[in-house]
């Protein structure tokens, strides 16, 4: 049994009523996977916006393993305390990552945000050593189109990020940077700037399928049907 952790914020944890990239990844894998795969993580709740808090179960589609580590507002600095326990008690084989952009926005720049993704990696390493990671970069957001100052943050991360993984690489441990999405567009892709609607799911799981399928032979392309 091959199990997957998704890892992330509220693009990842989604919000009430959502399918969430994490559903459209499952769906791809059940029909390209050959061998027994879950998804696993000490949480399985929605974030609900009228309680602001991650306490719903209202899927669009409930039926399926709706394991994850990810919340609304959290990001590298959030997670890398966590990931080890996380990965201890649920046996994570692949942590599927999209962090990074709570902490530009809030709290680190990017070497600092750079610095917690070695935390992490070491942290999940620790708990199980031969764990693999496929990381996306920070995809496009409003903030980062109507902020050139912090869309140079976002730009500058995201190298950092690709540096930072190919250091860390190992035979057995492998760690993969996913390419970002195809064709990503705040203004098609998400609902609100930031979080994908269904089109921007389908691209995220894309993503992740990709890095899948062409680094490591998991799996296949990805031919969900976009809405």
């Amino acid at each position: 049994m091959l199990r997957f952790m998704p890892v992330g914020d509220s693009m990842t944890i989604g919000s009430a009523g959502d399918h969430t990239w994490r559903h459209r990844l499952w769906r791809h894998l059940c029909t390209t996977y050959g061998g027994p795969f879950t998804l696993v993580g000490p949480r399985e709740t929605l974030h609900d916006k009228t309680a602001d808090a991650p306490t719903s179960y209202a899927y669009a589609e409930p039926d399926f393993p709706r394991g994850h580590l990810a919340g609304w507002g959290e990001g590298w600095l959030h997670m890398a305390p966590l990931i080890g326990e996380a990965v201890r008690t649920t046996r994570a084989d692949v942590l599927l990552v999209s962090l990074g952009l709570i902490d530009l926005g809030f709290y680190t720049g990017p070497r600092q945000t750079a610095d917690n993704v070695r935390a992490f990696v070491a942290n999940a390493r620790e708990a199980r050593p031969r764990v693999a990671m496929v990381v996306l970069p920070v995809t496009p957001n409003i903030r980062a189109a109507s902020d050139a100052a912090f869309a140079a943050q976002v730009a500058t991360f995201n190298e950092l990020l690709a540096k930072t993984v190919a250091d860390l690489d190992e035979p057995r441990s492998p760690l993969l940077v996913a390419s970002p999405p195809t064709s990503y567009d705040i203004d098609t892709d998400t609902y609100d700037g930031t979080h994908p609607n269904a089109l921007g799911e389908h691209k995220i799981a894309a993503a992740f399928a990709e890095a899948l399928y062409q680094g490591w032979d998991l799996g296949g392309e990805y031919t969900e049907e976009h809405p």
